[in-house]
């Protein structure tokens, strides 16, 4: 086995949790079961890492093999990634053509293999009809690096694909260009949405957030329910209240529905407009650039977290359009112009 190869895996096995090692490795399915077995989990982890390259050179595993194994574990720490949405559109009058994965991993690594030299190209199908690819990138005079690849899942007989942000920016066009000619796709642009969590991303752009989801409807009324007021207080007041908390709730529910949110951590908006102002003169009233911000929200849930601030009596309901929109438009990048 190249020493190229046994670092490789040695420094993948380094980056998982030892409470996953050996769950990544059976989704691996390259080391047999009577292999794994022989394996000590209560070793070091740098131990273990060549206990598991010596298994490897037994078997004499492969690059391949070895960007299998990455592929695998990125898999399941898919979190820890960045990843971007891009929608890919068909030209006009073109219908949908039959799916072949097989042809589309064919013709996706040979269009990057002919613009480039020096590029290792990795394939690993996933559930749903999903594809995982691996790029891993050098130039005409360098070879591949393999500890900074490009991440991209593609669902077949959509116009989606999801890629983890890449420093290589040179790259992304060629990327592109590998994706719409692969998957038989006319052009393809880069959607304003943006997030760690790929399955919440995945939920957005398919229209699933809102689907198989229970939903919690409380079978004693809102006048029943406890509403934690001293006994003493006026009648008319604990109405009133009730009253306000049930509309502020049923807004709430018809705003953002009874099933979980998908999860995002930030929405980004940029303002630009003009300067008005009714009195003459002043210090900004012959400036011809407009003015310009940035406004960022940003929590560990931001939509779940949107979505309590008025039963929490933080905000007003309905909130803001532009903040309730993301899903269904599938951003959370905005730029706001004056009309």
């Amino acid at each position: 086995m190249d020493e190229t190869v046994a670092e490789f895996i040695r420094r993948t096995v380094l980056k998982i949790p030892m409470s996953e090692v050996m769950t990544v490795l059976k989704a691996w399915n390259f080391l047999s079961e009577s292999q794994l077995q022989t394996l000590n989990l209560r070793q070091r982890k740098d131990s273990l890492a060549q206990s598991v390259v010596l298994l490897c050179e037994e078997k004499c595993a492969s690059l391949s093999d070895a960007a299998l194994l990455d592929i695998v574990c990125t898999q399941v720490h898919r979190h820890q990634k960045i990843w971007d949405v891009y929608q890919m559109s068909k030209g006009p009058g073109e219908d949908l053509d039959l799916f072949d994965i097989e042809q589309f991993k064919s013709s996706f690594k040979k269009i990057l293999e002919r613009a480039l030299k020096n590029v290792t190209v990795s394939f690993r199908d996933a559930e749903e009809n999903a594809v995982w690819i691996r790029v891993a990138w050098g130039t005409q005079y360098t070879k591949p690096n393999q500890y900074k690849p490009t991440y991209v899942v593609y669902y077949s007989h959509t116009p989606y694909a999801f890629t983890s942000s890449s420093t290589l920016r040179s790259n992304i066009p060629l990327l592109g260009q590998a994706l719409t000619v692969a998957s038989k796709h006319h052009q393809i642009v880069k959607m304003d949405l943006r997030s760690r969590y790929l399955d919440s991303l995945k939920a957005i752009v398919f229209k699933q957030y809102n689907q198989n989801f229970e939903i919690h409807n409380p079978t004693t009324p809102l006048q029943e329910r406890s509403l934690g007021l001293d006994i003493n207080t006026d009648s008319r007041i604990i109405h009133e209240n009730a009253v306000e908390k049930d509309k502020v709730q049923r807004i709430t529910q018809e705003t953002f529905g009874d099933y979980p949110q998908p999860r995002l951590e930030f929405a980004q908006y940029k303002l630009e407009t003009k300067f008005k102002s009714d009195l003459n003169g002043g210090i900004l009233a012959d400036r011809e650039e407009p003015l310009r911000c940035l406004i960022k929200f940003s929590s560990p849930h931001l939509l779940e977290a949107l979505k309590s601030l008025a039963p929490a009596g933080i905000a007003d309901a309905p909130l803001s359009p532009l903040l309730t929109c993301i899903p269904s438009r599938g951003m959370n990048y905005f730029k706001i112009r004056d009309k």
